[in-house]
Protein backbone atom coordinates (compact mmCIF):
# COMPACT_ATOMS: atom_id res chain seq x y z
CA UNK A 1 0.00 0.00 0.00
CA UNK A 2 1.25 3.47 -0.87
CA UNK A 3 2.23 5.42 2.23
CA UNK A 4 0.42 8.62 3.08
CA UNK A 5 3.83 10.30 3.34
CA UNK A 6 5.20 9.41 -0.09
CA UNK A 7 4.75 12.97 -1.36
CA UNK A 8 6.08 14.65 1.78
CA UNK A 9 9.61 15.88 2.56
CA UNK A 10 10.54 16.09 6.23
CA UNK A 11 14.21 16.94 5.85
CA UNK A 12 17.42 14.95 6.38
CA UNK A 13 17.06 14.57 10.17
CA UNK A 14 13.61 12.95 10.18
CA UNK A 15 12.30 9.66 8.80
CA UNK A 16 8.49 9.45 8.94
CA UNK A 17 5.81 7.09 7.62
CA UNK A 18 2.07 6.90 8.29
CA UNK A 19 -0.98 4.78 7.58
CA UNK A 20 -4.64 4.65 8.60
CA UNK A 21 -6.98 1.67 8.07
CA UNK A 22 -10.61 1.20 9.03
CA UNK A 23 -9.86 -2.34 10.19
CA UNK A 24 -7.40 -5.19 9.81
CA UNK A 25 -10.33 -7.56 9.26
CA UNK A 26 -11.54 -8.23 5.72
CA UNK A 27 -14.86 -9.38 7.15
CA UNK A 28 -15.55 -6.40 9.40
CA UNK A 29 -14.80 -2.98 7.91
CA UNK A 30 -16.37 -0.24 10.04
CA UNK A 31 -16.30 3.45 9.22
CA UNK A 32 -12.81 4.82 9.73
CA UNK A 33 -13.30 7.42 12.45
CA UNK A 34 -9.54 7.89 12.89
CA UNK A 35 -7.62 10.66 11.22
CA UNK A 36 -3.99 11.50 10.66
CA UNK A 37 -2.34 14.84 9.91
CA UNK A 38 1.19 15.33 8.65
CA UNK A 39 2.69 18.68 7.65
CA UNK A 40 6.17 18.51 6.18
CA UNK A 41 9.00 21.02 6.14
CA UNK A 42 7.67 22.70 2.99
CA UNK A 43 4.13 23.24 4.31
CA UNK A 44 2.58 20.36 2.41
CA UNK A 45 -0.11 18.61 4.47
CA UNK A 46 -1.74 15.18 4.21
CA UNK A 47 -4.90 14.21 6.12
CA UNK A 48 -8.15 12.26 5.70
CA UNK A 49 -11.50 13.58 4.50
CA UNK A 50 -14.46 11.23 4.04
CA UNK A 51 -12.03 8.40 4.85
CA UNK A 52 -9.85 9.25 1.84
CA UNK A 53 -6.43 10.84 1.63
CA UNK A 54 -6.35 14.58 0.89
CA UNK A 55 -3.54 17.08 0.63
CA UNK A 56 -3.12 20.83 0.93
CA UNK A 57 -0.34 23.38 0.59
CA UNK A 58 -0.07 25.82 3.50
CA UNK A 59 1.04 29.35 2.75
CA UNK A 60 3.70 30.89 4.97
CA UNK A 61 4.65 27.64 6.72
CA UNK A 62 8.20 27.96 8.16
CA UNK A 63 10.83 25.96 6.30
CA UNK A 64 11.78 22.78 8.13
CA UNK A 65 8.89 22.92 10.62
CA UNK A 66 6.98 19.61 11.01
CA UNK A 67 3.64 18.73 12.62
CA UNK A 68 2.35 15.18 13.20
CA UNK A 69 -0.94 14.15 14.79
CA UNK A 70 -3.26 11.18 15.23
CA UNK A 71 -6.94 11.46 16.11
CA UNK A 72 -9.48 8.80 17.09
CA UNK A 73 -13.06 9.99 16.82
CA UNK A 74 -15.46 8.77 19.49
CA UNK A 75 -17.99 6.68 17.58
CA UNK A 76 -20.10 5.97 20.64
CA UNK A 77 -20.94 9.66 20.93
CA UNK A 78 -21.94 10.18 17.29
CA UNK A 79 -20.11 12.21 14.67
CA UNK A 80 -16.80 10.62 15.64
CA UNK A 81 -15.39 10.78 12.13
CA UNK A 82 -16.64 14.33 11.69
CA UNK A 83 -15.01 15.39 14.96
CA UNK A 84 -11.65 13.92 13.97
CA UNK A 85 -11.92 15.51 10.52
CA UNK A 86 -12.79 18.87 12.04
CA UNK A 87 -9.67 18.74 14.22
CA UNK A 88 -7.47 17.71 11.29
CA UNK A 89 -8.87 20.59 9.24
CA UNK A 90 -8.57 22.99 12.17
CA UNK A 91 -4.93 22.09 12.67
CA UNK A 92 -4.22 23.30 9.13
CA UNK A 93 -5.13 26.79 10.32
CA UNK A 94 -3.05 26.70 13.52
CA UNK A 95 0.21 28.57 12.89
CA UNK A 96 3.50 26.76 13.44
CA UNK A 97 4.37 26.84 17.14
CA UNK A 98 7.89 27.31 18.50
CA UNK A 99 7.08 27.07 22.22
CA UNK A 100 4.91 24.93 24.46
CA UNK A 101 2.98 28.03 25.53
CA UNK A 102 2.10 28.84 21.92
CA UNK A 103 1.11 25.25 21.20
CA UNK A 104 -1.08 24.86 24.28
CA UNK A 105 -2.77 28.24 23.86
CA UNK A 106 -3.59 27.73 20.19
CA UNK A 107 -4.79 24.14 20.53
CA UNK A 108 -6.90 24.92 23.58
CA UNK A 109 -8.46 27.73 21.54
CA UNK A 110 -9.17 25.28 18.70
CA UNK A 111 -10.86 22.94 21.20
CA UNK A 112 -13.12 25.78 22.35
CA UNK A 113 -13.95 26.90 18.82
CA UNK A 114 -14.86 23.39 17.65
CA UNK A 115 -16.88 22.77 20.79
CA UNK A 116 -18.96 25.84 19.97
CA UNK A 117 -19.25 24.71 16.34
CA UNK A 118 -20.68 21.32 17.30
CA UNK A 119 -22.94 22.61 20.08
CA UNK A 120 -26.64 22.49 19.27
CA UNK A 121 -29.11 24.81 20.99
CA UNK A 122 -31.70 22.02 21.01
CA UNK A 123 -29.41 19.33 22.42
CA UNK A 124 -29.07 19.52 26.18
CA UNK A 125 -27.42 16.12 26.55
CA UNK A 126 -23.76 17.09 26.86
CA UNK A 127 -22.62 13.49 26.73
CA UNK A 128 -23.71 13.29 23.10
CA UNK A 129 -21.26 16.00 22.13
CA UNK A 130 -18.72 14.60 19.66
CA UNK A 131 -15.13 14.15 20.66
CA UNK A 132 -11.80 12.83 19.48
CA UNK A 133 -8.41 12.05 20.86
CA UNK A 134 -5.52 14.26 19.77
CA UNK A 135 -1.90 13.27 20.23
CA UNK A 136 0.35 15.74 18.43
CA UNK A 137 4.07 16.32 18.02
CA UNK A 138 5.30 19.73 16.85
CA UNK A 139 8.91 19.81 15.63
CA UNK A 140 10.35 23.30 15.17
CA UNK A 141 13.60 23.20 13.18
CA UNK A 142 16.63 22.78 15.43
CA UNK A 143 14.52 22.52 18.62
CA UNK A 144 13.20 19.75 20.81
CA UNK A 145 9.87 18.22 19.68
CA UNK A 146 6.82 19.47 21.58
CA UNK A 147 4.05 17.11 22.74
CA UNK A 148 0.36 17.95 23.16
CA UNK A 149 -1.86 15.06 24.25
CA UNK A 150 -5.59 14.59 24.91
CA UNK A 151 -7.36 11.25 25.15
CA UNK A 152 -6.17 7.66 24.98
CA UNK A 153 -4.18 7.50 21.78
CA UNK A 154 -0.50 7.09 22.65
CA UNK A 155 3.08 7.94 21.90
CA UNK A 156 5.57 5.10 22.40
CA UNK A 157 9.35 5.06 22.39
CA UNK A 158 10.54 1.67 21.14
CA UNK A 159 14.11 0.45 21.51
CA UNK A 160 15.52 -3.10 21.42
CA UNK A 161 15.09 -3.16 25.20
CA UNK A 162 11.52 -1.92 25.70
CA UNK A 163 8.39 -0.26 24.33
CA UNK A 164 7.81 2.64 26.72
CA UNK A 165 4.55 4.63 26.67
CA UNK A 166 5.34 8.35 26.76
CA UNK A 167 1.76 9.50 27.33
CA UNK A 168 -0.86 8.96 30.02
CA UNK A 169 -4.27 7.67 28.92
CA UNK A 170 -7.11 10.00 29.88
CA UNK A 171 -9.31 7.26 31.30
CA UNK A 172 -11.12 6.55 34.60
CA UNK A 173 -8.09 4.75 36.06
CA UNK A 174 -6.06 7.93 35.63
CA UNK A 175 -8.83 9.96 37.26
CA UNK A 176 -8.70 7.59 40.23
CA UNK A 177 -4.91 7.92 40.36
CA UNK A 178 -5.23 11.72 40.37
CA UNK A 179 -7.40 11.44 43.48
CA UNK A 180 -4.98 9.04 45.17
CA UNK A 181 -7.28 6.03 44.77
CA UNK A 182 -4.95 3.93 42.59
CA UNK A 183 -1.25 3.19 42.96
CA UNK A 184 1.28 2.47 40.23
CA UNK A 185 0.64 -1.27 39.90
CA UNK A 186 -3.14 -0.96 39.90
CA UNK A 187 -3.01 1.91 37.41
CA UNK A 188 -0.72 -0.02 35.07
CA UNK A 189 -2.92 -3.12 35.22
CA UNK A 190 -6.09 -1.21 34.35
CA UNK A 191 -4.53 0.94 31.62
CA UNK A 192 -1.94 -1.33 30.00
CA UNK A 193 -2.89 -4.79 31.20
CA UNK A 194 -6.57 -4.79 30.24
CA UNK A 195 -8.94 -3.44 27.60
CA UNK A 196 -11.43 -0.90 28.93
CA UNK A 197 -13.35 1.17 26.39
CA UNK A 198 -13.89 4.26 28.53
CA UNK A 199 -12.46 7.75 28.35
CA UNK A 200 -12.41 10.69 30.78
CA UNK A 201 -11.26 13.46 28.43
CA UNK A 202 -11.35 14.14 24.71
CA UNK A 203 -10.78 17.06 22.38
CA UNK A 204 -14.08 18.93 21.67
CA UNK A 205 -15.90 16.73 24.23
CA UNK A 206 -14.33 18.14 27.41
CA UNK A 207 -13.32 16.33 30.59
CA UNK A 208 -14.83 14.43 33.53
CA UNK A 209 -11.74 14.17 35.74
CA UNK A 210 -13.25 15.98 38.74
CA UNK A 211 -16.56 14.07 38.65
CA UNK A 212 -17.30 11.22 36.21
CA UNK A 213 -20.97 12.28 36.20
CA UNK A 214 -20.24 15.89 35.21
CA UNK A 215 -18.71 16.90 31.90
CA UNK A 216 -16.72 20.13 32.02
CA UNK A 217 -16.28 22.05 28.78
CA UNK A 218 -12.58 22.80 29.21
CA UNK A 219 -9.58 20.54 28.86
CA UNK A 220 -7.69 19.51 31.99
CA UNK A 221 -3.97 19.43 31.24
CA UNK A 222 -2.29 16.69 33.26
CA UNK A 223 0.79 18.59 34.38
CA UNK A 224 3.63 17.14 36.43
CA UNK A 225 2.22 18.98 39.45
CA UNK A 226 -1.21 17.40 38.99
CA UNK A 227 -0.09 13.83 38.21
CA UNK A 228 0.78 11.28 40.90
CA UNK A 229 4.49 10.70 41.52
CA UNK A 230 4.73 7.58 39.38
CA UNK A 231 3.34 9.43 36.33
CA UNK A 232 4.86 12.85 36.93
CA UNK A 233 7.44 12.51 34.12
CA UNK A 234 4.65 12.00 31.55
CA UNK A 235 2.94 15.41 31.53
CA UNK A 236 0.55 15.96 28.62
CA UNK A 237 2.31 19.06 27.35
CA UNK A 238 6.08 18.92 27.41
CA UNK A 239 9.24 18.98 25.35
CA UNK A 240 10.54 15.57 24.29
CA UNK A 241 14.18 14.52 24.24
CA UNK A 242 14.40 11.78 21.62
CA UNK A 243 16.99 9.05 21.27
CA UNK A 244 18.66 8.89 17.89
CA UNK A 245 17.86 5.48 16.43
CA UNK A 246 14.81 4.77 18.59
CA UNK A 247 11.42 4.22 16.97
CA UNK A 248 8.63 6.60 17.98
CA UNK A 249 5.09 5.41 17.39
CA UNK A 250 2.04 7.71 17.46
CA UNK A 251 -0.98 5.42 17.32
CA UNK A 252 -4.68 5.06 18.05
CA UNK A 253 -5.96 2.49 20.51
CA UNK A 254 -7.12 -0.01 17.91
CA UNK A 255 -3.59 -1.41 18.08
CA UNK A 256 -3.94 -2.54 21.71
CA UNK A 257 -7.69 -3.12 22.02
CA UNK A 258 -7.29 -6.77 22.97
CA UNK A 259 -7.62 -9.06 25.98
CA UNK A 260 -3.96 -8.76 27.11
CA UNK A 261 -2.48 -5.64 25.50
CA UNK A 262 0.79 -5.77 27.45
CA UNK A 263 1.67 -9.19 26.02
CA UNK A 264 1.26 -7.70 22.52
CA UNK A 265 3.19 -4.47 23.11
CA UNK A 266 6.03 -6.44 24.70
CA UNK A 267 6.62 -7.96 21.26
CA UNK A 268 7.27 -4.56 19.71
CA UNK A 269 10.97 -4.18 20.62
CA UNK A 270 11.92 -7.34 18.74
CA UNK A 271 9.44 -6.65 15.97
CA UNK A 272 9.94 -2.93 15.36
CA UNK A 273 13.36 -1.92 16.70
CA UNK A 274 15.53 -3.95 14.34
CA UNK A 275 18.62 -2.22 13.05
CA UNK A 276 18.57 -0.94 9.49
CA UNK A 277 14.80 -0.54 9.15
CA UNK A 278 13.55 2.82 8.01
CA UNK A 279 10.20 4.25 9.18
CA UNK A 280 8.31 2.82 6.21
CA UNK A 281 9.63 -0.68 6.89
CA UNK A 282 8.78 -0.41 10.59
CA UNK A 283 5.25 0.73 9.75
CA UNK A 284 4.78 -2.13 7.29
CA UNK A 285 6.06 -4.63 9.83
CA UNK A 286 3.61 -3.35 12.44
CA UNK A 287 0.56 -3.60 10.18
CA UNK A 288 1.61 -6.93 8.65
CA UNK A 289 2.20 -8.56 12.03
CA UNK A 290 -1.05 -7.14 13.39
CA UNK A 291 -3.02 -8.50 10.42
CA UNK A 292 -1.32 -11.90 10.16
CA UNK A 293 -0.81 -12.70 13.85
CA UNK A 294 -3.27 -10.48 15.77
CA UNK A 295 -3.24 -10.60 19.57
CA UNK A 296 -5.87 -12.84 21.20
CA UNK A 297 -9.20 -11.28 22.07
CA UNK A 298 -8.82 -8.47 19.56
CA UNK A 299 -11.65 -5.93 19.27
CA UNK A 300 -12.21 -4.75 15.71
CA UNK A 301 -11.35 -1.05 15.58
CA UNK A 302 -9.76 1.55 13.34
CA UNK A 303 -5.95 1.49 13.36
CA UNK A 304 -3.81 4.53 12.56
CA UNK A 305 -0.11 5.05 13.16
CA UNK A 306 2.75 7.42 12.47
CA UNK A 307 6.28 6.05 12.79
CA UNK A 308 9.00 8.61 13.46
CA UNK A 309 12.76 8.12 13.61
CA UNK A 310 15.37 10.77 14.29
CA UNK A 311 18.45 10.25 12.18
CA UNK A 312 21.84 9.99 13.87
CA UNK A 313 22.94 12.54 14.80
CA UNK A 314 19.50 13.78 15.80
CA UNK A 315 18.49 17.37 15.12
CA UNK A 316 18.03 17.82 18.87
CA UNK A 317 19.83 16.81 22.06
CA UNK A 318 20.29 13.03 22.12
CA UNK A 319 20.01 12.63 25.90
CA UNK A 320 17.84 9.62 26.59
CA UNK A 321 14.30 10.03 27.79
CA UNK A 322 13.87 9.11 31.48
CA UNK A 323 12.97 5.53 32.24
CA UNK A 324 9.43 4.87 33.38
CA UNK A 325 9.04 5.29 37.13
CA UNK A 326 6.31 2.70 37.45
CA UNK A 327 6.89 -1.03 37.22
CA UNK A 328 4.90 -2.82 34.50
CA UNK A 329 3.33 -6.08 35.50
CA UNK A 330 5.08 -9.20 34.26
CA UNK A 331 3.23 -11.01 31.50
Amino acid sequence: MTSLTDTLAFGPGLDIAARSDASISKLQVPENQDNILLIDGRGRAVFLRDQAECSAQLDGWPAGHVRLAVMDGMGGHGNGRQAAEAVAHGLLGVPACATLEQLATRLDALHGALQSHFRSATDHDDFRRPGTTLTLIEIPPGQAPLLYHVGDSRLYEITPEAAEPLTVDHVPATAFALHGLLGAQEWWQQVHGEHRAQISQAFILGNAFANPQVLDDGLCALTSARLPTFLRHLADRRALVPRAGAVYLLATDGFWACAKPQAWTERWPELLAQRGQDASAVLGQLFDEFAQRPPPGLHIDNVSAIVLRFAAPANVDETALPNARFQPLSS
